[in-house]
């Protein structure tokens, strides 16, 4: 165990998960992480091994089968996991999240029906609310949901779905004007609709298509796809809630949580790229003696450990606060923005001591130098974050002269 990154305060069930899982990464995904990531493999073997331990169901009820546990234990899981290897993470951040929409939104035949097999992870699920001419403006999005008796028929292209190709579970946001005046904000006049599709490529249900996999910077294992629905019947019971107009809010409620765990992933990436730098550092010899013993080097490991311990503790704060049952828009957008711009900075100046061989695929620092951009733009870019932290000051701080 390093001596960064403490938490403290877990009970010793949580200590135990953190332990194993910690243990999992050290030996079934460091060692193979790069050959696959070169390859753009996806993990099938590692994820097997994630299923086998429990950890598609980690946050799902004891009721449904899964272990009950809170969003700090998971964020923790999460930080460990993409200390391995970062698109491992992402593979269980989209199933976490429509499993938390589920358990918080859906009707009790829904959460039934999907909670166990998602436990289990015999479902795995992908969300959507991105579409190919918008990012971060979700109101503006242009599928839409027309109702035709007892099913709704939906139509429009979506985009960035990470799991598109290998989940059998969709929580797709689309636009639903029926029973909405005329002039309704355009946010609550949006749907969740929960699809189910057989896992892979092409025509994977009627009217649903997954053309294939978008081809990566970084980020690859992981299957980011489109999808494109054209004619796709959805039963009335299969709307997240039973009611439409709430999907933005749900949507909402998921990308919360989901930026906890983009910051336990830059958390994670972080530690690695400071363990590589460190390490290297006392392997290296310039001028007769190892280059960690350069008062460069040195401010560089400091600033490094210093930013790691700093975004551990910011996540560690917006999780335990969403698990106090109070609002976290706030503490979830520093410690998202906070650790994903560490990240960024401690991966590049890992990089820098690498020297050259930093730019060699032979090394462990070209993965995550290609990987910590991707953390930039998840779950809301850094300018969201900080649009969201600005409105939420002036809320607590609103001058009142």
């Amino acid at each position: 165990m390093s001596r960064l990154a403490q938490t403290h305060g877990l009970t010793d069930v949580q200590r135990e998960i953190l332990s194993t899982v910690r243990d999992f990464v050290d030996k079934e995904i460091i060692p193979v992480a790069t050959e696959l990531e070169h390859r753009d493999e996806y993990p099938q073997d590692i994820v097997d091994g994630l299923k086998e331990l429990g950890l598609f169901g980690l946050m799902i009820p004891e009721e449904y089968g899964g272990l009950g546990e809170s969003l700090l234990t998971y964020a923790l899981c999460v930080e460990e996991i993409a200390r391995g290897w970062m698109s491992v993470s992402g593979i269980i951040n989209t199933h976490f999240i429509v499993a938390y929409m589920l358990k918080q939104h859906g009707t009790q035949e829904q959460k039934d029906h999907f909670l166990p097999r998602m436990a289990a992870g015999d479902i795995r699920g992908a969300f959507s609310m991105s579409e190919p001419a918008l990012g971060s403006d979700v109101s503006a999005i242009s599928s839409k949901a027309v109702q035709d008796g007892e099913e709704y028929v939906l139509n429009g292209q979506k985009m960035w779905l990470t799991n598109g190709g290998t989940s059998s579970l969709v929580a797709v946001l689309v636009k639903s004007d029926e029973g909405h005046p005329e002039g309704t904000a355009p946010h609550k006049s949006m749907t969740t609709f929960l699809v189910e599709k057989e896992p892979g490529f092409g025509e994977v249900r009627p009217g649903l298509t997954i053309p294939g996999k978008i081809d990566k910077m970084g980020y690859k294992g992981v299957d980011t796809t489109e999808l494109i629905m054209d004619g796709l019947r959805i039963p009335a019971n299969r709307v997240l809630g039973g009611a439409t107009g709430r999907g933005f809010y749900q949507m909402m409620d998921g990308v919360e949580v989901g930026r906890v765990n983009v910051a336990a992933r830059g958390c994670g990436v972080a530690q690695r790229a400071f363990e590589l730098g460190v390490r290297y550092a006392q392997q290296r010899h310039t001028f007769g003696k190892q280059i960690a013993q350069h008062q460069a080097i040195q401010f560089k490991l400091a600033e490094m450990a210093t930013k790691v311990e700093a975004a551990h503790a910011m996540m560690v704060n917006a999780a335990r606060k969403k698990d106090s049952g109070e609002r976290n828009d706030l503490e979830a957008g520093m410690a998202k923005y906070l650790a994903s711009e560490y990240c960024k900075e401690v991966v590049e100046d890992a990089f820098r001591i690498h020297g050259g061989y930093g730019f060699s695929k032979e090394y462990e620092i070209e993965r995550l130098y290609r990987e910590a951009p991707m953390l930039l733009i998840g779950e809301g870019t850094a300018e969201i974050q900080k649009m969201i932290i600005g409105r939420r000051l002036l809320e607590e701080y609103r001058f009142q002269g």
